[in-house]
């Protein structure tokens, strides 16, 4: 990056590290926490809204849909995480191209399973064969998103259909006596007061879910964990900027980078929780009515 860096050997000390810490590939390490913070962003309310829907239908009389979000709620709390992450990209991935092969080569005499391999004709090939490196980044990151939102939204729903149960039944069954239909009752009394009750499960999801990313150095995509080991490993003369193994300096930004991350959330959801107890009948509630008595 600066003129001096053509000749490594013969840099002073601060000039090597400026170096070193500004090639292509450090800018890369420090893009990946960028890749991290998009996937929270993405994640999380994809995760909240199949959380929402997977909390309604466990509440719905219509039996299907009650065994439908039931059953998704315990699948996935039953089976672990990392069977998820591996198993949904590929799984729907083939899926993906299973349905691109029946449209676009309808004359395919061949056998798509064969033995442990999947094949498809090259049309059908998700993302295409000539495809760009962006594109190929985009698809095995949005599989990430899909993974991470199955699975997250699983504990999500489990977390707000027992905040929906935590409203004292007493309310909804006065508004309901004042002529209010279950939907309207729902909306107006169990909806606006659930949250209360679900924001510290939601935050200690919310926690699992940041401390849950680095398990995209698995799903093949290029995140802080797969790059902090790259180039803290040691080096060779075969490198322009050769050193000893410093892996335990990358990871340690890494821990500084989560600790502050989990810490900034706890705060963050200290406040909505706080500001959401504001005239409720809880503890939180009550402790503020105290406060201001």
């Amino acid at each position: 990056m600066f003129d001096y860096c053509t000749d490594p050997s013969i840099l002073e000390q601060w000039q090597w590290f400026t170096c070193y810490l500004t090639t292509p590939t450090h800018f890369a390490f420090y893009r990946s926490f960028l890749t991290v913070m998009l996937l929270l962003a993405l994640t999380a309310p994809i995760a909240l809204a199949m959380g929402m829907a997977g909390a309604l239908a466990m509440r719905s009389r219509i039996w299907p849909l009650n065994w439908l979000g039931r059953g998704y709620v315990n699948l996935i709390r039953g089976v672990p995480d990392i069977v998820f992450f591996m198993f949904v990209p590929i799984a729907l991935g083939q899926g993906i191209e299973w349905i691109y092969h029946h449209i676009q080569c309808p004359d395919w005499d061949q056998p798509i399973r064969q033995g442990n391999d999947f094949i498809v004709c090259r049309e059908a090939k998700i993302p295409g064969v000539n495809a760009p490196a962006w594109v190929r980044d985009v698809y095995a990151f949005g599989m990430a998103v899909v993974a991470f939102a199955l699975v997250f939204g699983s504990f999500a729903a489990n977390t707000l259909y027992g905040a929906m149960s935590a409203v004292p039944r007493a309310q909804i069954e006065t508004a309901e006596a004042y002529g209010m239909t279950r939907a309207q009752a729902f909306r107006r009394v169990v909806l606006p007061q659930m949250w209360v009750y679900a924001i510290p499960g939601l935050s200690n999801i919310w926690q699992i879910l940041v401390k849950a990313t680095p398990l995209l150095f698995l799903l093949g995509i290029q995140d802080a964990v797969y790059w902090a080991r790259e180039l803290g490993g040691q080096k060779t003369s075969l490198y322009a900027y050769p050193h000893p193994d410093w892996r335990v300096w990358y990871f340690l930004v890494l821990l500084v980078f989560y600790l502050f991350m989990t810490w900034a959330s706890e705060r963050a959801f200290g406040r909505l929780n706080e500001r959401l107890s504001r005239g409720q009948a809880t503890a939180a509630g009550e402790r503020q009515r105290r406060a201001a008595a």
